[in-house]
C-alpha cells in the first residue's frame, strides 16, 4: 500500500528494518495461525496500554499542528484510536476473562515504554512533521500488514485482528493519514521535501520507530 508520496520514501530509507517489522515471526504467525493465543493475549494488554499513550500523542498532534484541517485529521485518529481500535483489544481480553481496568492497570514493558515515550517525545521536542514520523510507522505499518494478511491468511484464530486492520475502515483511515503527511510535508519542506535539510533528520526518526515496532512484536513473542 502506499498511502500517499512521503510515506514511501520514508518507508524506503528504513530499509531492511522495514521488512523486519511488517514481516515479522508474530505477524506471519497471525496469518498462518500458528501464533500461541498465550502470546496474543500478552501482545492485547501491551498493546491496549500503547495505545492509551499512542492516543495522547495524536492529541498532542492536535496542538502541534497548523490549520484546522489538521487539527480536524488529528482529532479523527484519536477517536478512531479510542473508540474502535482499543475496543477491539477490550473486546477480545473480555473473552479471555481479562476485563478493562486490569488492561488499564497492567504493568508496562520496557519495550512497550521505550517505543511510546520516544513518540511523545519526537512530539514534544520538534514540530508536528516531526511527531508524523514517529506516529507514522505504527498506522501505516499496521494498515499495510491488514491489507497484506486480509488477502494472504488461510484459517487463523486472529481473523477479527486480521479483519479489523485490513478493513475499509482502517484502510481508509490510513489513505487520510497518508495525505496528512503529504500536505504537512509541503507546508513545511516545499514542493521536493527530500531537497529539505531536514529530511535526514525525518528518515531516522522514522527509522527509529520502526525498530521499536519490531521490538515490540519481539515482546509479544515473549510473555
Amino acid at each position: 500500500m502506499s498511502y500517499g508520496t512521503v510515506y514511501p520514501l520514508w518507508r524506503e530509507a528504513a530499509g531492511a528494518e522495514w521488512a523486519r517489522y511488517v514481516r515479522h515471526p508474530f505477524v506471519e504467525g497471525l496469518g498462518d495461525g500458528t501464533l500461541p493465543r498465550a502470546a496474543f493475549l500478552h501482545y492485547l494488554v501491551q498493546d491496549y496500554i500503547f495505545l492509551v499513550h499512542f492516543s495522547r500523542a495524536w492529541a498532542l498532534a492536535v496542538t502541534k499542528a497548523g490549520t484546522i484541517g489538521e487539527m480536524r485529521s488529528c482529532t479523527g485518529v484519536t477517536k478512531a484510536l479510542i473508540d474502535e481500535e482499543m475496543q477491539l483489544h477490550v473486546g477480545i481480553c473480555a473473552e479471555a476473562g481479562i476485563d478493562e481496568a486490569t488492561l488499564f492497570a497492567a504493568e508496562e514493558r520496557q519495550e512497550n515504554l521505550a517505543y511510546t515515550r520516544f513518540v511523545l517525545d519526537a512530539g514534544h521536542s520538534g514540530d508536528f512533521l516531526d511527531l508524523l514520523a514517529a506516529l507514522a510507522p505504527c498506522v501505516l505499518g499496521y494498515g499495510e500488514i491488514g491489507a497484506r494478511l486480509a488477502v494472504e491468511a488461510g484459517e487463523t484464530p486472529y481473523a477479527e485482528w486480521i479483519a479489523t486492520y485490513g478493513g475499509e475502515d482502517t484502510q481508509a483511515l490510513c489513505a487520510e493519514v497518508g495525505a496528512l503527511i503529504d500536505g504537512a510535508a509541503a507546508r513545511r519542506l516545499g514542493p521536493d521535501p527530500q531537497a529539505s535539510p531536514r529530511w535526514e533528520g525525518l528518515c531516522r526518526t522514522f527509522g527509529m520507530a520502526t525498530r521499536l515496532e519490531a521490538g515490540f512484536w519481539d515482546m509479544g513473542l515473549t510473555p
